[in-house]
């Protein structure tokens, strides 16, 4: 029996940056504000918490005065910025230099259009953290669609500026550029290519992952944006995957009969977790759930 975990899946750049900067200023002062869940995992979210770290929501953001307060990797809209700045709000500024950088293009665009003539449109999803901090640099103005069924939240007798959330998939967006163009009788809308490679790249490299095993466990919260796309590439290629979020949620019966065990997760997803997954896969197999009292092998 071989248990291999994905060497690619885990935290992204900006999410190792945001706990970075969090673990500093909680070995310094043994408590921290952060604006938001630090990142969409509940396991390290408990881990934060612990050494700390509180979450608040933006209630509770806007009744703070003079105390520091962690802005995630997500970005956050010009909103923000302005309550701490009323409030003596200190700002440990952690948000992923991608997304600010996708920030200051739609701010540029929506300053510089003409709304009378111009539509900024974001391809993302709606509600999530970073979408709002990019509609935030619009004044509410962006339009958010989540692919063709929201087209009809369009204006197409404008101008459509098509930006896309820096996590989405290449192959989605392309995607939607084709059906945006179909519906405006064959005109395209301009469109930037606004998402991270950092987490593109990791598309082709899971699926080749899931084709190497005959059981592969997607380990990620249930609220991560990255890790609903990353987990259908999975099934796509290998239908025995499974999304789990703690060890609860590991049933023994998909061991049985297995040669090989993949474990892989999200952006979102602490490489420590994966490794607690793995531990507890081989103690499940050591304890029969694997035929014939196979012996486990687990690599990293």
């Amino acid at each position: 029996m071989r248990i291999e975990i994905d060497e690619e899946s885990g935290f992204c750049f900006g999410v190792v940056n945001a706990i970075r900067q969090a673990e500093t200023e909680l070995e310094r002062q043994g408590h921290l504000f952060c604006l938001g869940d630090i990142v969409h995992n509940n396991n390290e979210l408990a881990r934060l918490q612990e050494k700390g770290l509180v979450t608040i929501d933006r209630e509770q953001f806007a009744r703070l005065h003079d105390v520091k307060v962690l802005l995630r990797a997500h970005g956050e809209p010009p909103e923000t910025y302005r309550i701490a700045r009323e409030n003596r709000i200190e700002l440990l500024d952690a948000t992923c230099p991608v997304v600010l950088q996708l920030q200051r293009k739609i701010k540029q665009a929506y300053e510089e259009g003409d709304l009378q003539r111009d539509q900024i449109v974001i391809y993302g999803e709606r509600g999530h953290a970073e979408v709002n901090g990019l509609v935030g640099q619009t004044d509410g103005h962006a339009v958010v669609i989540e692919g063709p069924a929201d087209f009809d939240r369009l204006d197409f007798s404008k101008r459509i500026c098509l930006y896309a959330q820096t996590t989405k998939s290449v192959e989605g967006l392309h995607a939607l550029v084709e059906a945006l163009t179909r519906r405006n009788n064959g005109c395209p809308p301009e469109y930037h290519d606004t998402i991270c490679r950092q987490v593109a790249n990791r598309i082709p490299h899971i699926r080749r992952f899931a084709q190497q095993h005959d059981l592969i466990l997607f380990v990620c919260g249930q609220m991560s944006s990255n890790g609903k796309v990353l987990f259908e590439e999975c099934r796509k290629v290998n239908v025995q995957s499974y999304r789990v979020s703690d060890l609860a949620e590991i049933d023994s019966a998909w061991l049985q009969g297995r040669q090989s065990i993949g474990i892989c997760g999200a952006t979102s997803t602490p490489k420590w977790l994966m490794e607690e997954v793995a531990r507890h896969v081989s103690t499940l197999l050591e304890a029969g759930a694997c035929p014939n009292g196979a012996e486990s092998q687990l690599s990293d």
